[in-house]
Order: structure tokens, then sequence, then C-alpha cells
């Protein structure tokens, strides 16, 4: 499949008391393309569990389920993989999940990690913050600029993420973002019905740009 679109993430504490597959369910329906299953937890029985049900409902949207940092999970469900810097070997991972597998890496703000990643064989980079982030708070700043740049220099899919807003979206998407990672500006909300609007209008950005 092509890597375009919305990338939606999990956030354990968002998606707290029950609002985990139907806030996800909703973010599907609205489009999103990718699904990363965020969870940082020691509860493994609880992680498969959950991650099991996400397969099931990414399978039936025609989307791609990510494991964030979890290696034995993704090889287990047979699903793709996003390691951050000192999450482990992304060339060990690829070996592991096989040529076809999704692995994602992250670059912060840096052409030097994407260089590596890409060498490793990452299936695409994510670069950010990119604006005042929620979940990242202390994480490098990036640049629509280095995106740009990037851009020139790869020709693998490349993910935003940081802060990434309806408002702010259609800048990054300009300067050759293929993905945009969402957190917080797609599953903070009240309702279901709010997370599906936020999520067409992350779709409806690839389509009008």
């Amino acid at each position: 499949m092509s890597l375009r679109g919305l990338y939606a993430i999990t956030d354990s504490k968002l998606l707290a008391d029950g609002k985990l597959l139907p806030w996800v369910d909703a973010a599907l329906a609205g489009g999103a393309r990718l699904l990363q299953y965020r969870d940082k937890s020691t509860d493994s029985a609880r992680r498969l569990d959950e991650a099991t049900q996400l397969k099931s409902l990414c399978s039936y949207y025609g989307a791609e389920l990510i494991i964030n940092d979890d290696l034995a999970l993704a090889t287990e469900l047979g699903v793709g993989l996003h390691l951050g810097r000192d999450d482990g070997s992304l060339r060990e991972a690829r070996q592991q999940l096989g040529r076809d597998a999704i692995i994602g890496a992250t670059c912060h703000a840096s052409l030097d990690f994407a260089e590596q990643a890409a060498a490793a064989g990452a299936s695409y980079l994510a670069f950010g913050r990119f604006f005042q982030s929620v979940t990242k708070p202390g994480a490098p700043a990036a640049t629509p600029v280095l995106l740009e740049q990037a851009r020139k220099r790869y020709s693998l899919p490349l993910v935003a993420i940081g802060g990434v807003t309806l408002h702010n979206g259609p800048q990054l998407i300009s300067a050759g973002a293929d993905l945009l990672a969402v957190v917080n500006g797609l599953f903070g909300a009240d309702t279901t019905a709010e997370v599906e609007r936020r999520a067409r209008g992350f779709t409806e950005l690839f389509s009008s740009l």
C-alpha cells in the first residue's frame, strides 16, 4: 500500500477507561491509513490482547497496524514496527520481520539519523517535533525546511510528528510529509464522533494538496 495520509498513534493515558477500541475505530472510519499502538506498560498479556483487537480493526478498514518498540509483539502478530532512536536494531528487526513489513524509524530533527535508518532498511522516516507537543514536550524541534531537505534526499515516505493539527498540517504536507502522525490532535476529543470528524479532516488535507 502507499504510505500516505493520516497516521494515528494511540496514547494509553488519552485512551484509558475503555476508549481505546471505539476511539481507534472512529479514527480508522475517518480514513487513518496507519495506526501505531503505543503502550509503554509492562502488562504484556493486556498489550497482546489490545494489539490483537487493533489488528482486526485495521484489517477491517484496510489500514496497517504498527507496534511501537516491541519487536516480539510485532513478530507474534505479523504486523509492522516503529523504533525510536534507542529501541533496538532496525537491521535486526528487518531480518526478523521480513522485507515486506513496515518498519519505521524516529529521526527527530536529524538527517544523519535518517541516513542511518534508510541504510538499515526503514520503510519510512519520522521527523519531529514540529510544533509544541502535549505528548512529547521535550523532543528536539524540527522545521519544514528539514522536511524539504529530506524530501530531496530520500525517496522513502516521510512522517511529520509533534503538535500536528488540522491548522498546521497543510504546511507540513507542502514541505514533503507523506504522513501526518497525530496523537492529541486526533484522540484528545470527548466523543467518537469528534475523533472521526478530525480524522476525516486530516484525510481531506491529502486530497486537497
